[in-house]
């Protein structure tokens, strides 16, 4: 949505910072949109120019900063690696890296995910559900299927791989409601996911 509303750039800026730290701070159903134009130095009326209401803009903000967040990643990728499991413990430091650079916006996507406000459910759903599937495409179309043990289904074996890193990364998100990004011990986490590498790696590789 931001990239086809023919926004100034500073202004474009100013808003997405605002939205995105207030959303992160409140959650959607108590964040004003009085304070999003507030802190983005902007009137109600420019504002609802380019959304037509507070869902339009959450719902925009989520896109674009998945898509900017996804884009940084693929940005760091060794797209030569064919080795599944170093490209998942690749993607993870990489987000650790970013989780330093860009605080609020792994907040604003922490709490997005995590969001049950009816009105949002169901459109961030949609939208997570299809990054996710992009991102599988894109990560593991290359993988050395050579690797793994005869007789595996291999898709179903990286389906497996998947969701278990997925529910590692869910479990971070969880634990974004109670604690900031900063204070997640990345050397526990990653020891977390060395562990299950070995594990996994001793079930499907040969």
């Amino acid at each position: 949505m931001f990239k086809t509303l023919n926004i100034d750039p500073e202004k474009e800026e100013r808003i997405i910072n605002a939205a995105t730290q207030v959303f992160a701070k409140n959650g959607y159903q108590n964040a004003s949109t009085n304070a999003i134009v507030k802190e983005a130095k902007i009137s109600k009326g420019i504002l609802f120019h380019y959304f037509k209401s507070k869902k339009d803009l959450y719902v925009s903000l989520y896109v674009h900063l998945t898509d900017l967040f996804t884009e940084k990643i693929y940005e760091r990728m060794d797209w030569n690696e064919r080795d599944l499991f170093i490209l998942i413990r690749a993607v993870t430091m990489i987000k650790f890296d970013l989780f330093s650079v860009y605080p609020h916006l792994i907040h604003f996507l922490s709490s997005a995910s995590l969001e049950e406000a009816p009105e949002v459910k169901d459109d961030i759903e949609k939208v997570k559900s299809k990054i996710v599937d992009d991102s599988f495409a894109k990560l593991f179309s290359n993988v050395d299927t050579t690797k793994f043990k005869d007789g595996i289904d291999v898709k179903r074996a990286i389906q497996v791989i998947y969701w278990t890193f997925e529910g590692i990364a869910n479990q971070q998100q969880q634990k974004v409601k109670t604690i900031s990004v900063e204070e997640i011990d990345q050397e526990e986490v990653i020891a977390e996911i060395d562990s299950y590498i070995e594990l996994l790696k001793a079930a499907f590789y040969k």
